[in-house]
């Protein structure tokens, strides 16, 4: 069954080239000699990215895989001016994230809604014969022609904006805790990985105040490496100011449960390491007091914890507090407002990548000199196939 949650798609962007100018000599009935007048060609299109709040995926951006803006037109004579080709804009949600299919160089990032970001500059139009009048050659024959179009493939990956992110094991009472104390009601079931796409919820908090919580699907050990669900769900996490880890009251070792799960996030992206966390051992209804004094000795120390029962509300608005206080922090707040260091892709994993999300494998490889050689180029046509 096919999903509506789209958070990665590859399309192929160009701008439009610029029109040609005009070669044009005025001719009109007693102006004998007139002299050139050919006017200028008009710009090509440019390629923009726009935030927009109303969409939360990608999904329309999954049939519409050529994005191609219009092409300036000739100028004219008597001066006039060719139209400049239309530009095009590519509404994305807020948190995408774009890299160059090619050599898996990370391009930009939209984050706000309303935020416009250049993708592609269209071909300049070229000038007409006017300008290139002179007192030695007062009647030229030639013009420029436009500059060409510029062509690119790029990959979009949409990484949730949230407040707090759940991370943890399959089953380890994600999805109960989402559906007990927000707005979001996803899939609830017995069986591991039933969250299979990420879910966001609004957390209604003390005097009409709310944060936003998403529902990532399970981490398994490898996780960093493809394993399971893999790669394609961490990068959610990325965007979350908090992360509150998830482990049940019944595992074996839950400390040894956390370091897995740290672990995996740090291989993924070390910076994960300086995002605020928060622990909470889920299913406390099967413990009682005794035992669970047993295990808040064996927890780690240097984070704050709860024992939890979604199901039966015990401690859920003490983890409302603490959630809304580790928020709230002066700490929390200077990390939200840096801003998240993107990493290029690698690309030896990016064909299985590509795979993995449904996507064409036409990919070439490049070493380090060709993607210097690329970057060192003022016209992409030079390189990248019409």
């Amino acid at each position: 069954m096919e999903t509506n949650f789209i958070d990665y798609v590859k399309i192929i962007c160009r701008s439009g080239k610029g029109g040609r100018g005009s070669m044009h000599m005025h001719r009109a009935k007693y102006v004998p000699n007139g002299g050139p007048d050919g006017g200028d060609g008009g710009r090509g299109g440019h390629v923009y990215l726009r935030g927009n709040h109303n969409y939360w995926t990608l999904l329309h951006l999954r049939y519409e895989r050529h994005v191609f803006a219009g092409h300036g037109e000739a100028g004219g004579k008597s001066g006039s001016h060719g139209a400049d080709g239309a530009d095009r804009y590519i509404d994305v949600p807020c948190g995408t994230v774009v890299y160059d299919a090619e050599t898996g160089r990370f391009l930009c990032d939209v984050t706000e809604d309303g935020q416009v970001v250049q993708l592609l500059r269209g071909g300049r139009g070229g000038l007409g014969n006017k300008h290139f009048a002179t007192s030695t050659n007062q009647a030229p024959r030639f013009a420029q022609p436009g500059e060409p179009m510029q062509e690119l493939t790029v990959i979009m990956e949409l990484k949730m904006l949230a407040d707090v992110g759940l991370v943890g094991f399959p089953n380890a009472g994600k999805s109960t805790l989402v559906n007990a104390i927000s707005s979001a009601h996803p899939k609830i079931a017995g069986y591991p990985f039933t969250t299979l796409e990420p879910s966001v919820g609004v957390v209604s908090y003390r005097d009409n105040r709310s944060f936003v919580m998403a529902d990532i699907p399970g981490i398994i050990e490898g996780a960093s490496e493809g394993k399971g669900l893999g790669l394609r769900f961490l990068r959610h996490i990325e965007r979350n100011a908090l992360l509150l880890f998830m482990i049940p009251g019944d595992t074996d070792d839950i400390r040894h449960d956390y370091e897995v799960l740290l672990n995996e996030l740090t291989t993924y992206n070390p910076e994960l390491l300086d995002k605020q966390r928060v622990l909470a051992v889920t299913k406390a209804d099967l413990l009682d007091d005794e035992l669970m004094q047993m295990l808040e000795a064996d927890l780690p120390n240097d984070l704050p914890h709860l024992f939890i029962s979604a199901v039966t509300g015990f401690h859920i608005t003490e983890l409302k507090d603490l959630l809304w206080q580790q928020l709230n922090t002066n700490e929390r707040q200077a990390a939200h407002a840096a801003a998240i260091v993107h990493r290029d892709k690698d690309l030896s994993h990016l064909q299985h990548e590509l795979q993995d999300e449904g996507e064409d494998l036409d990919i070439t490889i490049l070493d380090d000199s060709e993607i210097e050689e690329i970057e060192e180029l003022d016209d992409l046509d030079d390189y990248l196939p019409l």
